[in-house]
């Protein structure tokens, strides 16, 4: 079996990465984009993992053999998402043309005072919402994020938007705090968002479609969700080329049920319309899928699923 995602190294130290940083901004989105080619070379040629897993894929979604030059695109695609976050958290988004799909949607939504949980997936840019948050700074937006996982870039991105930083709600210690922190912002009428495609070690797992193949996805998600009672929002930002982005937000449910009694087919209900989704937008832009693991192949934790269950339940 591949290792799991949490285990994949940092893309470089923390010298190189805060070098990266200073030239990006000095030197601005043009010349990056430039040095973006070369880059998106060597780590094709040096990470093996992470090509293969793209090459696997886009086999999948395309239905025939991935080529050399689509493993490419898809790994460019991701560099100039990554370098786009820094200039979106330091400038905003005034070097951007971003289209906002269901804004409505989301306003009604939170115009009922009980907040929103906004669930997205490691597609295209998350930033983009970060950034798009500033524009009504009025309503609370906290992001759960596991801190642990990226620590330097983690930190290098929070130092361009102290604000943003402060947001985060570090799940990366996991249980109640982080349920009594979401119901919260939830409280005040806010915004918590998270992305819920990926499990993190120990997590609790349960498989649905995706792309014709069983897929595991998180369940604590929608744990939360169903603790919280507050209408779920999915949210996409997609990048579409150039300086380009498209922010989507589609209403999932007014509120997310998963009695005790059927707890295993109200889970499979939400995954499954979950999954749906994000193929949805795989299909769309095909290149902004940022899973850079055998995605299909991480094992279910029926155990720790109960477990888990419970925990949430309770807090």
């Amino acid at each position: 079996m591949s290792a799991h995602w949490q285990e994949q190294r940092e893309g470089g130290s923390r010298a190189s990465l805060g070098l990266l940083f200073r030239v990006a901004l000095r030197c601005g989105r043009g010349f990056m984009l430039c040095c973006l080619y070369p880059v998106t070379l060597y780590y094709f040629l040096r990470r093996g993992a992470e090509r293969r897993a793209s090459r696997q894929y886009l086999t999948r979604l395309f239905g025939r053999r991935a080529s050399t030059w689509q493993v490419l695109k898809h790994l460019h695609c991701f560099a100039v998402t990554m370098a786009d976050r820094i200039y979106l958290l330091a400038r905003g988004e005034r070097e951007f043309e971003i289209e906002v799909n269901g804004l409505e949607q989301l306003e009604l939504c939170l115009s009922q005072g009980r907040g929103v949980l906004l669930v997205g997936s490691h597609q295209g840019s998350f930033e983009v919402l970060r950034a798009l948050g500033a524009r009504c700074p009025e309503v609370p937006l906290r992001v759960l994020l596991d801190k642990h996982k990226t620590p330097v870039i983690t930190e290098l991105l929070e130092a361009l938007a102290p604000e943003v930083g402060k947001a985060v709600i570090n799940v990366s210690g996991g249980g109640a705090a982080v349920t009594l922190a979401a119901a919260e912002t939830c409280r005040t009428g806010g915004m918590v968002a998270l992305l819920a495609d990926r499990g993190r070690a120990g997590e609790a797992l349960r498989k649905t479609d995706f792309l014709g193949k069983p897929a595991p996805f998180p369940i604590g998600p929608w744990l939360l969700a169903n603790s919280l009672q507050v209408p779920v929002v999915l949210c996409f930002g997609m990048y579409r080329g150039g300086c380009r982005y498209t922010l989507n937000f589609e209403l999932f449910a007014e509120r997310v049920e998963i009695p005790r009694e059927s707890r295993q087919q109200a889970l499979d209900g939400v995954l499954h319309r979950y999954a749906q989704r994000l193929e949805h937008y795989a299909r769309l832009y095909p290149y902004n899928w940022f899973n850079f693991y055998d995605f299909w192949q991480q094992e279910e934790s029926p155990a720790i699923a109960l477990a888990a269950a419970d925990t949430v339940a309770e807090g």
